[in-house]
């Protein structure tokens, strides 16, 4: 994989994204490679313990796309949103399981609009799911996941108001 040139195609694809919409919902981006994978990923840090990297928090929830060597023999550019150690995130009473089982079932009506989804995972992983790998259009279909996930964050946030302790 020629993963200098899939990161300049995230890059590209994260600069596109409604800046002012970020701001106002609070998301922050990262495009980067771990694991031998490219990734961009929208998370928010309300969603994390205070360190000195959100990204890199044990306890926080994220959105990511991404590819890698595997990925592109089987014609996939993949997403999901993982739910890392909720239990550990300050000031909430949270247990993963339940928090999955919640977001699961609000996410149950926007289901069909994501392409060959599953949510029969642990707790760790809400959702997951790909779309077919076209290098043609790799840099829209990033951006058009990214947006997407951006119309159904609240679902994430309204789950962490709930689970907020007074």
């Amino acid at each position: 994989m020629d993963s200098t040139r899939y990161l300049e195609i995230f890059k590209i694809a994260a600069g596109q994204l409604d800046k002012d919409l970020l701001v106002e919902k609070k998301i922050e981006l990262a495009t980067g490679i771990v694991l031998e994978s490219v990734f961009l990923k929208l998370y928010k840090t309300a969603w994390a313990n205070k360190t000195p990297d959100p990204l890199t928090s044990p306890s926080r929830i994220f959105f990511s796309v991404w590819i890698n060597d595997k990925a592109i023999k089987e014609n996939k550019l993949l997403y999901n949103i993982h739910a890392l150690k909720l239990r550990q995130l300050k000031g909430y009473s949270i247990t993963s399981r339940e928090f999955a089982t919640e977001f699961r079932g609000k996410f149950k009506r926007f289901e069909k609009d994501w392409p060959n989804l599953s949510t029969d995972f642990g707790p760790l992983t809400l959702m997951e799911g790909w779309i077919k790998l076209n290098e043609a259009s790799l840099q829209d279909d990033v951006l058009k996941l990214a947006k997407q996930f951006a119309t159904i964050d609240y679902l994430i946030d309204d789950l962490l108001e709930k689970a907020k302790r007074s």
